[in-house]
Formats: C-alpha cells, sequence, structure tokens
C-alpha cells in the first residue's frame, strides 16, 4: 500500500513542503493529499499591499499542484486525532474524515487579540485575503469622501511598520498613525531606527510610543493612559497566534499551541506528525526559538521534508541550517531596511535602506512566490531517479 502523506495548510510552507515531497518521492510509493480551506494561494507576505489598493497575485492551487501528482482537497480542518491518525474536514459537503501515515501540520497562524475588548468586532487586519480586501473595501470609502478618515495601525512588529507606511503611501489623502507599545523599531539598530524615523515623517505617519491599547471601539481607540483616539479604520497589527486544533489533538503543544517538535521537526509527542511554519515551536540552531516568520517557515520546511523523505527511503537525514538571518522590512514601494542579526538574534551595527533594500525585498517575495507556486520544477528528472525507491510500511516510517 503506499505511505499516506497529509499536508494541512498551503501556505508557503505547507504549498512549499509538499511540493519538495512530490518531487523527492515516488508517486508509485506515496500518496500526498493537501488539505487547505481556500482555492488559491495567498502571499500573506503581501497582503498589505493587497490591503493598501494594489494588486497581489494569488494562483489557484489546483493549478500549482497540476502535474505533480498531489492531490487537492478543499476543507477547512476541523480536528486531528493523532492515535488513529485521522484528520477531521468539513467543505461544501459536509466533509468527512481523512487518514494518514504522515501527517505535515502547516496551518499556520491569525490575528492575534489578545484578549483585547472590541478587537474582533471592530479591527481590521492583515492576516488572510478576505480580512485584507475588507480592509481595502473601507480605505477606498474612506478615500472617497471630502473630508478623508483617520486610519489607525496598533502594533509595531514587522507587520504593523508595513502596514501602516504601505496604507500612508497608497492613501495620501486619509490620516495614518502607529501605535506602538515601546520604542519605534526597537528590535533594530541605531541607524536602521532613525530610518524607520525618517520613513514615516516623510509619509506623514504619526507615531505615538509607549502607548497601550485598552479596547477598540467603532470609531475610536482606547488607551491605556485613559486617552481616546478617534479612528475610522482601526488596523489590528499586535501579533499572532496558532489554531487550537493541535491542542485539542492531544499534541504536545506550548502554552500558546505551537507543536513541540525535535531537530527534524517531528513532534515530540507522536512521531507521526510533522510541524512546520507559524505551527511549529522548532528551536534554531542558536539555541532559540525560531519566530513566526516566512524565513522560519522555508527552513523548517525544508528540514521537515528531508526528514519525512529520509525515514521513509532509508537515506541518511541532512540537517536544514535552522537560523533566523535578519528583517527585511518594506517602507512603501520605494524604501525599505534589511537589517541583519547576530547568533544572539540581536541586530547588527550595519543595515541596508532605501531603494535598493525595497527592491531587494520585492525581489524576495518575487521568488518566494515562483518556488512555492512551481512544485513540478524538475519532476521528471527526479521523478526517473527515484522510481525505484522502495515501499515502507507505515510503522517503519515512524520508528
Amino acid at each position: 500500500m503506499k505511505h499516506r502523506i497529509i499536508v494541512l495548510g498551503a501556505g508557503y510552507a505547507g504549498a512549499y513542503a509538499a511540493g519538495t515531497l512530490a518531487r523527492r518521492l515516488s508517486p508509485a510509493d506515496a500518496e500526498i493529499t493537501v488539505v487547505n480551506a481556500e482555492p488559491d494561494f495567498v502571499q500573506r507576505l503581501r497582503l498589505h499591499q493587497l490591503a493598501a489598493g494594489q494588486e497581489v497575485e494569488a494562483p489557484r492551487l489546483a493549478d500549482v499542484f497540476a502535474g505533480t501528482g498531489i492531490r487537492l482537497r478543499l476543507a477547512r480542518v476541523t480536528a486531528v486525532d493523532p492515535e488513529r491518525r485521522a484528520v477531521a474536514v468539513a467543505d461544501a459537503d459536509g466533509g468527512g474524515e481523512l487518514g494518514y501515515d504522515t501527517l505535515l501540520y502547516a496551518l499556520g497562524s491569525h490575528v492575534a487579540d489578545h484578549g483585547v475588548p472590541g478587537v474582533a468586532e471592530h479591527a481590521f487586519h492583515v492576516t488572510s485575503r478576505p480580512a485584507a480586501l475588507r480592509l481595502r473595501e473601507r480605505l477606498d470609502h474612506l478615500s472617497r469622501r471630502d473630508e478623508g478618515g483617520s486610519v489607525l495601525v496598533v502594533g509595531d512588529g514587522l507587520t504593523g511598520i508595513e502596514t501602516v507606511t504601505e496604507i500612508a503611501e497608497s492613501r495620501p489623502g486619509l490620516s495614518v498613525a502607529l501605535i506602538a507599545r515601546g520604542e519605534l523599531g526597537a528590535p533594530l539598530s541605531a541607524g536602521a531606527r532613525s530610518h524607520l524615523r525618517r520613513a514615516c515623517d516623510r509619509l506623514g505617519v504619526t507615531v505615538l510610543e509607549h502607548t497601550g491599547v485598552e479596547a477598540v471601539e467603532a470609531t475610536r481607540v482606547l488607551c491605556a493612559d485613559g486617552t481616546a483616539l478617534a479612528s475610522d479604520a482601526t488596523v489590528w497589527a499586535a501579533g499572532f497566534a496558532v489554531s487550537p486544533i493541535a491542542a485539542a489533538g492531544g499534541l504536545m503543544v506550548t502554552g500558546e499551541g505551537r507543536i513541540v517538535v525535535d531537530r527534524t521537526m517531528r513532534s515530540l509527542s507522536h512521531p507521526s506528525v510533522y510541524a512546520v511554519g507559524d505551527s511549529a515551536y522548532a528551536i534554531g540552531d542558536n539555541g532559540r526559538p525560531l519566530p513566526m516568520s516566512c524565513a522560519s517557515a522555508g527552513c523548517t520546511g525544508t528540514q521537515a521534508t528531508a526528514a519525512i523523505v529520509g525515514r521513509l527511503t532509508g537515506r541518511k537525514i541532512s540537517n536544514a541550517k535552522l537560523r533566523y538571518q535578519g528583517n527585511h522590512i518594506s517602507l512603501g514601494r520605494r524604501d525599505g531596511i534589511l537589517q541583519m542579526v547576530d547568533d544572539e538574534a540581536q541586530a547588527k551595527p550595519r543595515y541596508m535602506g532605501g531603494r535598493k533594500a525595497a527592491r531587494i525585498k520585492a525581489g524576495i517575495l518575487k521568488l518566494s512566490l515562483w518556488a512555492t507556486s512551481h512544485p513540478t520544477f524538475g519532476l521528471p528528472k527526479r521523478r526517473r531517479q527515484l522510481a525505484a525507491v522502495p515501499n515502507v510500511s507505515a510503522e517503519k516510517a515512524i520508528a
């Protein structure tokens, strides 16, 4: 019987991992199924651009996986049962249950409201395509008004910074502000922080530092110091959270719900399960947990696929580099910051800013899209090379 591999999620980590497995495993021995709720591949790293009014490509997953032998199941994951090796899904036909021998968990993350009242009801965010389009519609409405409108972005992480600068550049008629819990750009070097401040000044972004948010209402934000800030569109960018599905299924998770894995991205509690991307709590080569990021999705996905292929074929499992090398921040379409970090995850003194940094960031995004949406690249040659790979039982694969 074929070894059944199910990949949950077709974001950067899941789609790339599925394509890599299809390239490296013989279709005579392995059956790969990808489960995803949406029919399109979402460039999450560019959703702030989509919200600001730009067009962002969203390839259809059916086209992405065409010719690979990968089965695509458009459905929402509702539960995992690692003891029975089964996944429950829901779709337009009512859903059902899928059995697996190896599960690759890549359900990613979503916006975290941190329990702040009013965020779910009144705030916008950019962690999904529908949410970004909803914000875009609101910005379109405000831009058409004679009096314009005010946009307040809460959160000064990379998502908040990229979102507020993109909106300010694309919607110059709107009043745009950023709420930062601490100092703006605190993780950056002194030079990069200065560059970020100059960019905000140039784009007309008002920055409110050392400010906490207590509640979000329909037309204002209430701050911890009692101040009320008027807002026609509040964008929540104050962190990410993962689905509770892994914890509910009995997998070993952190307090935040991320699956605890070993060096090969294999679950410490259930060896038939691997986790990648934001869903995984993986320790990097510097001994620190990898942050939720596209870069982490890439290296954890590379490591997990190497481990799965190695265990199925009896080959030596190679170790991918688990390193977070730095931050690539866009500040609109013509400016950016590239900030490298050291082995202690601290910003190095030197940075790159300006148009060159923006071009490099754009190139990274294009490469990420190409690599994810072209899983058939080199497929025939690899298939010929691996056609004689022996079948491996599920029990042996997870031993």
